[in-house]
């Protein structure tokens, strides 16, 4: 079972450009699954941690445990390398 999770995402206005194609796909989608497009675009990019070379990325770095607690409030560096 997922539990609903707070909306309440701490959320802050970005100033990027994104192409007029790309805002399209954002949209329609939004409309499709009757999210809002902030949101779409706020689950897609939380998709990106969960690719294993950005993770080998992280570990490589030499400030880690920083860029590790930002992105993973909610977990510890050392379980994530011994398991």
């Amino acid at each position: 079972m997922n539990f609903i999770e707070p909306k309440n995402k701490n959320g802050q206005k970005v100033n990027w450009i994104v192409s007029e194609h790309s805002r399209a796909i954002v949209r329609y989608y939004a409309e499709y699954t009757v999210y809002s497009e902030e949101e779409i675009v706020d689950i897609f990019l939380k998709n990106i941690i969960d690719d294993s070379n950005f993770l080998d990325w992280i570990h490589s770095k030499r400030n880690k445990k920083r860029v590790y607690t930002k992105l993973f409030p909610n977990r510890n560096i050392e379980d994530e390398q011994n398991g």
